[in-house]
């Protein structure tokens, strides 16, 4: 094997009163795929914009090539080779695909020669066998296709070491499938991969070396022969545990909620359901199912425009959120960062937003013992792990976030809570976490539907599963039918 194209030396970083990273090392080979696992908060985060020079190590050394190196900022990390592709791909929609591969570049000159940009972005994609028009606008790409764009600018850069974010959370089964073949085309290119993913059986079909971070500090390294599932995790938690919660079978209550017809112009059509007090409905499909539009027409953003909505015995077209929130339904977006949070905002003020009415004086003042207050309860009962409830919630791992995105539709009080991709990145513990919570919601009484391209994680927390395919509803499961293989044939035939 060739000598590491990149190495980090006992690296550590520490933010205020908490220990990030804690002399951790990382070796990266060229033609080498190496997933980094740890639960959110364990440090990988921090690693990674060292490695990008978003952040500058507090201890350690960073090698290029077994020279000593210093990346002040990003501007370093690409001229050194480093790049990284994120969960959400960072794609100008306005440009086409040919313009997004070089936006970064910094020599082109005040004059664009567009038939050499042209000729050289269809070169890039053709090494890749990535089949796109190169003048096609970037907004009407799909997750799969924008991050294939993304490689092809890393590409274009001459990039040694490329860091993949969680780039699988939110592609289909079939795009999974082809980021793959990018992955296995790069690192047989000589590209050394650093992969991060929460889902396992990803990362033991692509990596080749498997290195575990736990709470700031390294836990083991081994190759991805010498690493079993059950290990990683035990070596990520620091104890065994099962990746699924099972949910515990409780009789439902009365009728929450029937659907009947519920359509929306060229989004989806004929959608029938019932949810009861105390159930979990799951929904379940491919990616472009159409199964978030629907919760959104429940929650009144983007409302049906024919068909039923019957809340406890009553018909009841719904509008806008705001009459869905009068009514008790609560919705949980799967985009944290953009729709569910205000990141710059503290995690009292985020989980008091949606009732802000109840915290403030005649004068429009916010009561902020309240406010605390009610945060506090939360924390208690999410076991959200921050040291103060006004801490900026941009500052929390991505599984804390999530349960302050929880706490904040809990404090309105809901009788029918929709969960889009509640686990979407966050990791093994903080999954297991959010999977009790929603058992226990449901034993409270709540009807909760629970959108999630995680088939192992719908079957398991599902009462009934219902099966969306192209904005179709194809087929409901009772929990004691449903299978991997069946709903798996309904989504796909």
């Amino acid at each position: 094997m060739a000598g590491p194209v990149l190495e980090m030396k006992h690296i550590s970083k520490r933010f205020d009163m908490t220990q990030a990273l804690q002399d951790v090392s990382l070796t990266l080979y060229p033609g080498e795929v190496h997933a980094l696992l740890g639960e959110n908060g364990a440090g990988k985060s921090t690693l990674i914009k060292i490695m990008t020079g978003i952040h500058k190590p507090d201890e350690g050394g960073i090698l290029l090539d077994g020279q000593a190196i210093t990346i002040q900022h990003s501007a370093d990390a690409q001229t050194y080779g480093i790049a990284a592709i994120l969960q959400e791909p960072m794609i100008f929609p306005d440009l086409n695909v040919a313009e997004n591969i070089f936006i970064a570049h910094h020599n082109i000159g005040p004059i664009i020669r567009w038939g050499k940009m042209y000729r050289e972005a269809t070169a890039i994609l053709n090494k890749l066998d990535i089949k796109l028009d190169v003048r096609a606008q970037a907004r009407g790409l799909t997750l799969a296709a924008q991050q294939a764009v993304e490689i092809a600018k890393a590409i274009s850069l001459q990039v040694r070491v490329l860091i993949m974010d969680e780039p699988t959370a939110s592609l289909s089964a079939h795009e999974v499938g082809q980021l793959f073949k990018l992955i296995r085309t790069l690192r047989n290119q000589g590209v050394a991969i650093l992969f991060i993913s929460h889902r396992m059986e990803e990362v033991f079909e692509i990596a080749d070396r498997v290195t575990v971070l736990r709470d700031g500090r390294f836990i083991s390294s081994a190759p991805r022969s010498e690493v079993t599932p059950e290990g990683a995790i035990r070596d990520m938690v620091g104890r065994e545990m099962n990746e699924y919660f099972a949910r515990s079978q409780a009789p439902r209550g009365e009728l929450l909620l029937s659907v009947r017809g519920l359509r929306k112009e060229n989004v989806f059509s004929d959608v029938t359901f019932d949810i009861h007090r105390g159930e979990v409905l799951g929904f379940a499909g491919l990616v472009g199912a159409r199964r978030t539009d629907v919760g959104l027409a429940l929650f009144g953003v983007e409302p049906a425009d024919a068909g039923d909505i019957v809340w406890q015995g009553k018909n009841v077209p719904i509008h806008s959120p705001g009459q869905a929130l009068r009514l008790g339904i609560a919705y949980v977006t799967e985009d944290r960062r953009q729709l569910g949070l205000t990141m710059p905002m503290s995690i009292a003020a985020n989980i008091s937003l949606p009732m802000l009415r109840e915290y403030t004086s005649p004068l429009g003042l916010v009561k902020r013992p309240a406010e605390n207050a009610v945060a506090e309860k939360f924390r208690e009962r999410l076991a959200i792990r921050t040291p103060s409830v006004q801490r900026e919630v941009s500052k929390l791992s991505g599984g804390n976030q999530q349960k302050v995105m929880l706490s904040k539709w809990l404090n309105a009080h809901p009788q029918l809570l929709i969960l889009d991709e509640p686990t979407r990145g966050i990791d093994v513990g903080a999954k297991a976490e959010v999977h009790s919570m929603i058992n226990d919601l449901a034993e409270q009484g709540l009807g909760i539907i629970v959108i999630s391209s995680d088939l192992p994680e719908v079957l398991a927390m599902s009462d009934r599963i219902l099966v969306m395919r192209e904005g179709r509803q194809v087929a409901i499961f009772d929990r004691a039918e449903a299978t991997q293989e069946r709903v798996l044939t309904a989504a796909m035939e």
